[in-house]
C-alpha cells in the first residue's frame, strides 16, 4: 500500500474497527435482535470501510498518479482515478 507510516496505521485502525462492528452485527442477527438496531450497526460498518477506502486512495493519489508502480507499471491515468473514486461511492 501507498501512503506514511501513519496513512497506513490509520487505515488499519479504521479496518479493526469495522471488523469489529461486523463481528456485532453478525451476534445481533444471530441473537435475534431487531431489525433497526442491526440496521444502525450495519451501516456504522458501511461508513468505517468507506473511511478506510477514502483514505487509501487519498492517501496514495501522489503516488498513483505521479510514479510508477513497484511492478513497474505506469502511473494511474485520470480515468482510472476516477474509477477508483467511483467503486467507494
Amino acid at each position: 500500500m501507498v501512503g506514511s507510516e501513519e496513512s497506513v496505521e490509520l487505515v488499519l485502525n479504521r479496518l479493526r474497527r469495522a471488523h469489529g462492528q461486523l463481528a456485532g452485527v453478525i451476534a445481533m442477527i444471530e441473537n435475534g435482535r431487531e431489525c433497526k438496531d442491526v440496521v444502525t450497526q450495519l451501516a456504522a460498518v458501511s461508513r468505517a470501510l468507506d473511511k478506510a477506502g477514502f483514505k487509501i486512495v487519498a492517501s496514495g493519489l501522489r503516488e498513483c498518479l505521479t510514479e510508477t508502480s513497484e511492478g513497474g507499471k505506469a502511473p494511474m491515468t485520470e480515468a482510472e482515478l476516477e474509477k477508483l473514486f467511483l467503486a467507494l461511492a
